[in-house]
């Protein structure tokens, strides 16, 4: 089976292992994927994120954050651009998730960046998913 979006599956992953109260979950590993869990971590959305080493691409494993009552950090997760159908968005344009209480995750040319970070650099880039 060929994923032909794997940052879609990424995120379907988090939603559906949030759903089920899961502490963690694992996935292929690639660099862009890798990006966004860094972000996540930086942003307190997931407790710590892994990369563990096996013949392939790597596993990366992503501990999920949950409140007193168990209820997950992560409200939502939304995938914007799609391998048909690519968002650009430049410095001036990047969206405010939930007015600000969210983050949008850009693909730059420096790397992958909150949107906030983009601002502040006055970068655009490829916007690839909404978190809230």
């Amino acid at each position: 089976m060929s994923i032909s979006d794997p940052l879609a599956d990424m995120l379907t992953r988090i939603r559906n292992a949030k759903m089920v109260k899961f502490e963690s979950l694992e996935m292929p590993n690639s660099k862009i994927k890798r990006g966004v869990a860094e972000i996540l971590k930086k942003e307190g959305y997931i407790s710590d994120y892994q990369v563990i080493t096996d013949s392939k691409q790597g596993i990366l494993k992503i501990g999920l954050k949950y409140d007193q009552n168990r209820n997950s950090v992560i409200s939502g997760l939304k995938s914007v651009s799609k391998p048909g159908c690519r968002v650009y968005v430049k410095s001036d344009a990047i969206p405010k998730v939930m007015s600000g209480l969210g983050i949008a995750i850009i693909s730059t040319s420096t790397g992958i960046l909150t949107d906030r970070e983009a601002r502040k650099a006055r970068i655009g880039g490829e916007l690839l998913c909404t978190v809230w």
